[in-house]
């Protein structure tokens, strides 16, 4: 790793520790070396599920949870509160008049010719969004005074109703945050154990309905986050934890524990998060430009975009949507995010048939409670996990590291349902789930692309997570990519993830004006308010390390009604500043939509401030000189879902394999996490660094069928 990013980490032993929807893992690292391990996710108490992992993976490398230098975690604890609206009693102060402005949201409907459409139910109740008289002009000016007695009747209010968590959301408080910060000194004055949240500091930009659904979730999930992060500290520091205890934000940053407890919103994506992360360091590592990152764990899948070794980056989340794979039929967090498209197929997503008899995989999954019915833990329903068993792709006796045995014959009963109402054998059934859900994956892939505006017929499929080895080949072949890599530690990558992430912590502000009437004192000015309350919150973690600093501005021509965001390169000019904006605008906005509007005037609508340490590195591994041809361990029988028959498969143990080694499908590649799939037509060599890597001998029809689409 580079010198500056491991002193801001601090030492050389990480423990890195991800809560799945299936399974939570562990992932040490000591040195150059890497041990692992998974442990199914204790849902009832999340956190014993996070000891068990650390304490059989510090087993595995005989050290003591005292001798770690660091420990990162990354959990979905608030997205399943907020999907499953398991969050606390909340109640929104807010502009009298604006109530219901969570309710209205944009007016907008996701599906027109629904008419029964489900929209998205705000997370607080009308009779506790409490209207106080106050009023900022979108200009920042005070037009009412904030009425303090109604905050005062308020407390009684809040009181009454046991409510556990506050939001306060005042309109353009973005530009004037005077008003909430006020209301907050009063509750905190009556109510000093309420959390609050104040939407000028959870999501200070323009467009209400966003920054109050941004603030109310934050609210929402406050009180669970702060008292499960609590229960965590305190176990681990008994156990004997020394060491820093961060968390992994949803942009791939570190943070420290208390700034997770105060913007817990930030943490909605950090499991997979550390994924992206995993996948950009493979590929600048490998040197394999752009890449596709495929993570596949037991309930969902995730796909990203990775632009020369960076993950592509948003400002926009949804989460919690009515209609899960419907843009618009959830809630809108507006937070800096990995942009990348998650879709319910995972190993444990269950299979059916539809209304019209067809095969259906997800988006349900049995999870880790009851699981799949290979787990023998009373699941009865047929999932991904299930079909792969039975098609002989998963070794029941060394899953999970052999720790964990699978009944086949529970899989064969369940992947029956779906077959026999087909008339379908229980081989054909599992045949078809896989080819049903490895199409979702790669269709999902596509229009993720598209939505990007990337090419992804010339890049690298990354494929680590669980279940995502197993299905790379056919995802990358349904897409018509040529390769795919499977790397090191797969099995557990979002917790390796962890490692190569800075500590970092991003700031956005609004202050809406024209170009020409931003000065460059007016700027600075700007820029170190933003940077007094960002850095506070780097520095206190990463200590003396060297900060880098990445600024961002939203801007649109006069009369548009939505903005792209431009990177501002450093230094900035000490003149001319407004034409200099003007000209990184154009700039991007040619890029974006092929032309500029000559004449038109420019606006700026968002600021946006990043302050981390370098992102540490894999070192480079040359390649090997030479090539061999390995001898398999055994051979086993495989159901081929290209020719629909069984075939001899040779099977290989990953750390069998050294450098160079170079082999032929059909054959599998086993892990204690994972196992690699490699069908016939593809060949597999061992990298320097140990990773996987697949090519097509020879096209396959697929990627011809795919690349003709694409070029026509």
């Amino acid at each position: 790793m580079a010198a500056e990013a491991a002193k801001a980490l601090g030492g050389t032993s990480r423990l890195g520790v991800d809560i799945g929807g299936t399974f939570t893992d562990a992932a040490l690292l000591v040195g150059s070396k890497v041990f692992s391990t998974k442990v199914l996710t204790t849902h009832d108490a999340p956190e014993r599920g996070v000891l068990q992992s650390i304490d059989k993976v510090l087993a595995d490398a005989s050290m003591k949870l005292s001798e770690v230098d660091i420990f990162i975690h990354g959990t979905t604890l608030a997205t399943n509160a907020l999907i499953e609206r398991k969050g606390a009693k909340i109640a929104m102060l807010t502009t009298e008049g604006a109530r219901d402005v969570v309710e209205v949201a944009l007016s907008y409907r996701f599906d027109l010719f629904d008419l029964t459409i489900d929209l998205p139910t705000p997370l607080v109740e009308r009779s506790l969004r409490l209207p106080i008289r106050e009023r900022i002009g979108y200009r920042g000016r005070t037009l009412v005074p904030l009425n303090e007695e109604d905050i005062l009747r308020c407390v009684e209010r809040i009181r009454e109703e046991n409510i556990e968590s506050l939001a306060i959301c005042f309109l353009h408080s973005f530009e004037n945050d005077a008003h909430e910060k006020r209301a907050r000194e009063i509750i905190r004055q009556h109510l000093p154990d309420l959390p609050v949240s104040i939407s000028s500091e959870v999501a200070g930009e323009i467009r209400e309905y966003e920054r109050f659904t941004t603030t109310t979730a934050n609210a929402y999930v406050q009180p669970l986050m702060a008292a499960y992060l609590d229960r965590l500290e305190q176990r681990l520091q008994e156990s004997g934890l020394k060491a820093p205890f961060l968390l992994m934000l949803s942009d791939g940053g570190l943070t420290d524990v208390g700034t997770a407890k105060k913007y817990p919103i930030r943490l909605v994506e950090s499991g997979p998060a550390g994924g992206a992360m995993f996948a950009a360091a493979i590929a600048r590592q490998e040197k394999l430009g752009d890449v596709v990152s495929f993570d596949m764990g037991g309930t969902t899948a995730k796909i990203c975009m990775i632009n020369s070794g960076e993950p592509e980056t948003a400002r926009d989340f949804e989460v919690a949507r009515v209609y899960r794979f419907k843009k618009g039929s959830g809630l809108p967090l507006r937070v800096p995010v990995i942009n990348m498209v998650e879709i319910g197929a995972g190993g444990g997503s269950i299979a059916h048939r539809d209304s019209l008899g067809r095969i259906s995989v997800g988006p349900e999954s049995a999870g880790s409670q009851p699981g799949p019915a290979a787990y023998g833990r009373g699941g009865t329903k047929p999932t991904v996990s299930d079909a792969d068993l039975v098609l002989g792709r998963i070794n029941p006796a060394g899953f999970a590291g052999g720790r964990m045995a699978l009944d086949l014959d529970a899989a064969r009963k369940a992947i029956s349902l779906v077959g026999d109402t087909g008339g379908l054998s229980a081989d054909e059934a599992a045949a078809g789930i896989i080819e049903v859900v490895e199409e979702n994956m790669a269709s999902a892939a596509r229009v993720h692309a598209i939505e990007c505006g990337k090419s992804i017929i010339s890049r690298t499929l990354v494929a680590f997570g669980g279940a995502a080895p197993l299905h790379a080949a056919g995802v990358a072949r349904k897409i018509g990519m040529g390769s795919f890599v499977v790397p090191p530690s797969a099995g557990v990558g979002s917790a390796v993830g962890f490692f190569f992430s800075p500590i970092a912590f991003e700031l956005a502000t609004s202050r809406h004006k024209l170009l020409a009437e931003i000065s460059t004192e007016d700027l600075n000015d700007l820029l170190a308010s933003m940077e007094s309350q960002v850095l506070p919150l780097v520095e206190k973690v990463a200590r003396s390390a060297k900060l880098y600093r990445r600024y961002r501005c939203s801007m649109r021509y006069v009369g548009q009604g939505h903005e792209i965001e431009v990177e501002i390169p450093l230094p900035l000019p000490k003149s001319d500043i407004s034409g200099h904006l003007k000209e990184l605008f154009e700039e991007k906005y040619q890029l974006v939509y092929g032309r500029k509007l000559p004449g038109a005037e420019v606006e700026a609508l968002s600021w946006a401030l990043w302050i981390g340490t370098a992102s540490p590195a894999l070192d480079a591994v040359d390649a090997p000189d030479t090539t061999y041809e390995p001898s398999p361990k055994s051979t086993r029988r495989i159901y081929d879902t290209y020719s629909y028959d069984w075939i001899e498969c040779a099977v290989y143990w990953r750390e069998d394999l050294r450098p160079g080694a170079v082999l032929a499908g059909p054959a599998v590649i086993e892990e204690s996490e994972t196992t690699t799939f490699v069908p016939g037509g593809m060949s597999a060599r061992i990298l320097g660094t140990g990773a996987i890597f697949c090519t097509e001998l020879t096209e396959s029809r697929a990627a011809e069928e795919a690349r003709e689409v694409i070029h026509a």
